[in-house]
């Protein structure tokens, strides 16, 4: 009940996108960010992406978030404890539209013993049950960080694994981040963004493999002082080699200063980031023909396993993927 009337308080608030830029009343910012969402949406059709009635409506929402997610994990664990739910199975993070619920519950989860993140979500997708709408919150962040949302959340619309958080979120994270590069590349800023997303996976290349050395010490070590002190030694490392990054768009020390390195914060990472490295190279196969790449995505919905059916069993094994990402990370981190 609580997350149905939050959906219907966001869907209650929408105007039409058509109906905002008609108005006269409309400031030039709001105006522009919204242009630009109609033209990501025709973009991502032409990618092959099922656009539908998404993001054709606008939502004006005071909050730095649409919902508030939380993310869990057990003691001496780096995978997500998970939730479970109707229709998408279980997936790593529950999401609440009352932050205080969210609060509340991070609370108790905490007097359980678990570690917890809560995070800022300022968008999310119904997999083409609603009209998703574009709300004040996609807005705040920027052009370039709006145009790869929009396209994210469509591939969310477009290709969905109940119980396959990981493929899910990470072939939506790579469509996003590769279909915004050729977006802005049209218009000659696609260096520009190719820059900043190699910045960012560099980043995810070294948390990554932060968090494979956490579960090996969790896997290696028992429970105690002697692990706990070696864990707050993992978290100050990570950190220096955040901070030590090369990164050409992004500042590396405010990357490291306000990076979140507890568990529950980094088992989150993988289920975004984890077989993005693979994705690439998947690419490359296809010349580097990402509607190519967004068809072969559409035609494995039946599969028993996506992964293995787009990656090839080599790229798909977890352990070629964990390999990638120490070596990226490696080299990332190398001032």
């Amino acid at each position: 009940m609580h997350l149905a009337t939050g959906q219907w308080r966001v869907l209650r608030a929408s105007r039409e996108i058509d109906d905002v830029l008609g108005d006269p009343a409309t400031d030039d910012t709001l105006r522009g960010r919204l242009e630009r969402v109609l033209e990501a949406r025709a973009f991502a059709a032409e990618l092959g992406l099922d656009v539908g009635d998404q993001y054709t409506s606008y939502v004006p929402w005071p909050d730095d978030r649409i919902v508030t997610s939380i993310v869990a994990t057990r003691p001496g664990e780096i995978e997500p404890a998970g939730f479970t739910f109707p229709i998408v199975g279980n997936v790593p993070y529950k999401g609440f539209f009352d932050r205080e619920r969210a609060e509340a519950e991070a609370a108790d989860l905490r007097t359980k013993g678990l570690d917890v993140c809560v995070l800022a979500i300022p968008a999310y997708s119904t997999l083409g049950w609603f009209a998703d709408p574009v709300t004040d919150p996609m807005l705040r962040y920027g052009e370039h960080y709006l145009v790869e949302t929009v396209i994210h959340e469509l591939v969310h619309a477009t290709v969905f694994f109940a119980d396959a958080a990981e493929f899910n979120e990470g072939i939506a994270s790579f469509i996003g981040q590769e279909g915004a590069v050729r977006f802005y590349a049209r218009d000659g800023q696609g260096d520009e963004l190719r820059a900043e997303v190699e910045d960012r996976r560099r980043i995810d290349d070294t948390l990554l493999a932060l968090r494979q050395e956490i579960g090996a010490l969790y896997a290696e070590t028992e429970p105690g002082p002697e692990r706990d002190q070696r864990r707050a030694a993992l978290g100050a490392e990570g950190r220096a080699r955040l901070a030590a990054l090369p990164l050409e768009r992004v500042d590396a020390a405010k990357v490291a200063a306000e990076a979140r390195l507890n568990d529950a914060c980094l088992s989150i990472a993988a289920t975004y980031a984890n077989d993005v490295p693979a994705y690439a190279r998947r690419l490359a196969s296809l010349d580097d023909s990402l509607p190519a790449f967004i068809a072969l995505a559409r035609s494995v919905e039946d599969a028993d396993d996506p992964r293995a059916e787009i990656l090839g069993p080599a790229l798909a094994a977890p352990e070629a993927t964990r390999a990638a990402h120490a070596a990226g990370a490696g080299a990332g981190a190398t001032p």
